[in-house]
């Protein structure tokens, strides 16, 4: 698994009634985009992450990355 900052981190929901997560990678902490990665909530909570199988990395486009964060 390989991410930049901006990208945005899916972890799917595990069980029934569990809805998928998104969070926005906004620090890559391993080296050459491996994890763990800082990510931030949609609350603004942040949390560092070592996703597992099931968690899938939704690349972002250079025109989606906010340059001000």
């Amino acid at each position: 698994m390989h991410a930049t900052k901006g990208d945005r981190l899916v972890v799917h929901g595990r069980t029934v009634g569990h809805h998928d997560r998104v969070v926005e990678i906004i620090e890559v902490l391993g080296t050459n985009g491996d994890p763990p990665y800082r990510v931030r909530t949609e609350d603004g909570h942040e949390a560092i992450m070592s996703p597992g199988p099931d968690s899938v990395v939704r690349h972002a486009k250079t025109s989606d990355i906010d340059p001000g964060r």
